[in-house]
This record gives C-alpha cells, sequence and structure tokens, in this order.
C-alpha cells in the first residue's frame, strides 16, 4: 500500500507541475478576465464580448503569439481571479488605486477615465459639490472606483448613503424608478446610458479623473514583462489610440 501511496503522490506532483507551471512566454492562451457592462470598454454583441479593452487584450494576445480568451465575470471578481491564476490579465476599465496595488500589478496606463454624475432632470442636485451636503443617496457598480470614491469621500464621512449594484444599468433603473438620487460611474458608459434613457442627464462637473491599466499577477512577472513591453509598443506605435478611436469620437 504504502509503494502505491508513493506512487500516486508523485504522479499528482508530476501532473501539479505540469498543469500549473506554466508562466510567461509558455503561456499559449492569455485569459483576459473583465465584466461586460462597462460600454464602450467591454459589452456584449450577441454572443461576443466587444470593446476596447476586448480588442487591446486581443491585439496583445496576437503580438504575442497566443490565442485568446475572454472570461467574463462580476467587477470584483476580477482581481481574485488574477491572483489565483485563472485569469492572465484583467482588462476592464480599471483604474490604479494603492488598495488595489496591494493585490496585484498594473501596466502602463493605457487610456483616461472621468467619473461623472448622472441625475434625472428634475433633480435637486446641480453640481458634484452638492453632494457633499449630504443627505443623498448615490447608485454605484459594486467595486469600481465609482464606489470607492463615494465610499471614501461621502458615506465614510457620513454624508451619503451607497448602494451598490452589480450592474451599471442596475443602478440607472434604480435611478429612474427613484430608488436613489443619482449614479457615479465612468463618463462613456454613463453617455450611453443618457442616450438609451429618456429623462437623464450628466452634471457638468467632473468627480474624478483617472487613469485605466492592466491588473496582473505579481507571481509571474515574465508575464508581466510581456504584456506591458507590448501595451507600450502599441501606445507608441499608435494602435491604442487607434483602437479607442473607434468608439470614442475626439472631442
Amino acid at each position: 500500500m504504502k509503494k502505491y501511496t508513493v506512487i500516486a503522490l508523485l504522479l499528482c506532483l508530476c501532473m501539479l507541475f505540469v498543469g500549473c507551471g506554466k508562466k510567461g512566454a509558455d503561456i499559449d492562451t492569455l485569459i483576459m478576465a473583465t465584466n461586460a457592462e462597462f460600454p464602450p470598454y467591454e459589452y456584449h454583441e450577441g454572443d461576443d464580448i466587444v470593446g476596447i479593452d476586448a480588442e487591446i487584450g486581443a491585439e496583445i494576445a496576437e503580438r504575442l503569439g497566443m490565442d485568446f480568451q475572454i472570461e467574463d465575470m462580476a467587477f470584483d471578481s476580477i482581481i481574485p481571479a488574477v491572483q489565483s491564476g485563472k485569469a492572465h490579465v484583467g482588462l476592464a476599465g480599471m483604474t490604479v488605486t494603492e488598495d488595489r496595488l496591494e493585490s496585484v500589478n498594473f501596466t502602463t496606463p493605457y487610456a483616461t477615465g472621468v467619473q461623472v454624475v448622472i441625475v434625472t432632470e428634475d433633480s435637486a442636485i446641480a453640481s458634484v459639490d452638492d453632494l457633499f451636503e449630504g443627505g443623498y443617496t448615490i447608485g454605484v457598480q459594486t467595486s469600481t472606483t465609482g464606489d470607492l470614491y463615494c465610499t471614501w469621500d461621502l458615506e465614510d464621512e457620513g454624508l451619503a448613503t451607497v448602494e451598490r449594484y452589480n450592474k451599471g444599468a442596475d443602478a440607472i433603473q434604480a435611478l429612474l424608478s427613484g430608488k436613489i438620487d443619482c449614479v457615479v460611474i465612468d463618463n462613456e458608459p454613463a453617455k450611453a446610458f443618457v442616450e438609451a434613457n429618456e429623462g437623464l442627464v450628466i452634471l457638468d462637473t467632473e468627480y474624478a479623473v483617472e487613469e485605466y491599466a492592466i491588473a496582473m499577477s505579481k507571481d509571474d512577472e515574465e508575464l508581466y514583462e510581456l504584456v506591458n513591453a507590448t501595451l507600450e509598443e502599441m501606445i507608441a506605435d499608435g494602435t491604442v489610440a487607434e483602437i479607442v478611436g473607434r468608439y470614442i469620437s475626439a472631442e
């Protein structure tokens, strides 16, 4: 029995090293974790996930000679997926923050995002400053930077109640039904939501300006260097600007 137990243990160890030992250039398929509820960065088009981040991820994989796969999940599952190795990159309009840097590495930023406030046309909220007067209920998508900013600036200070939703669209529906007073979200999906829902407007004042980057595991420095160098090459040769330009017109 002992001999068979040892053999079985050795076989399991071999399978572990073969199955999980691929890092960096040895990876056949680059797996991207995202939350496809954030147009134009990632969203569903029929059965496909498309958008700025999807195209950037696919281009990185192609330049590295890898296949490409997108895994759609809740936004707050992306960093754990990257940490655990279930995904190699997190591309989801994700802002670099000090808290997130404790868990993952970030590449060179590839885009700039602006957090804005959506209100109804008859809202008493006329500017971002009004939120700091206190008493409002704010809708956000869970674990996004809109959530983080509103938590730190307003909820933790006792100035507002923050309602968290799995999808930005769910927050918008709550606003339309009068359950919340406003929604804090990135400007690009905000424009899409306002265009699709009559009676909503975006305040002229910005809540915050931020930079988006790719989240990657701290445990695979080789892959990080490969992806980051490829992304920087794509920024330098104009590929990223071209991709962004297909979805966001210059104003």
